[in-house]
């Protein structure tokens, strides 16, 4: 295998370019992919604000796109969200804010199916123990306890009014 040549800056920049293009991606994606070409940090920092400048990339759009792609076709909550916001290093200052704005009632639409399906599937002898495994089920997809524990005490309402 020979060894690669090292990407030059107008290279890279056409390659970055063409990568946006086609979809959304942060500044975060694209320095570590400059780095990973070898790249100076002066050149990584010309071309980003390149791409900045060209509107290529906007963190605030890209962010608003994840965070909504996450929560309808991934199914996750926000602390799973926020953790992959983190490591693509987009900065707190923007991420929090657009998660700010989503509303209890989306992640809860998203949710109350998810645990319903999973509820058959849980083999437990008392309800704290179902319960439990429900609320570690929704804690590895990124919920947050007050919205696992608003659907939890949602169920259980529902199936005592069906027992009555």
């Amino acid at each position: 295998m020979k060894p690669m040549k090292p990407m030059t800056e107008a290279e890279a920049l056409k390659k970055l370019g063409n990568l946006c293009a086609r979809g959304e991606h942060c500044s975060g994606e694209m320095q570590e992919k400059m780095h990973k070409w070898g790249l100076s940090t002066d050149a990584q920092e010309r071309i980003t604000d390149y791409l900045i400048e060209h509107k290529y990339i906007d963190d605030e759009r890209f962010t608003r796109f994840f965070v909504h792609d996450k929560i309808a076709y991934n199914k996750w909550g926000r602390k799973k969200i926020e953790q992959a916001l983190w490591m693509k290093r987009v900065p707190e200052q923007i991420s929090r804010p657009i998660l700010d704005e989503v509303p209890d009632d989306e992640y809860l639409t998203v949710l109350r199916p998810l645990l319903k399906n999973k509820l058959p599937g849980i083999k437990a002898t008392t309800d704290y123990e179902r319960s439990m495994k429900l609320i570690k089920f929704a804690m590895g997809r990124g919920f947050t306890i007050d919205l696992i524990r608003k659907c939890i005490d949602d169920e259980t309402e529902i199936d005592d009014e069906t027992f009555e």
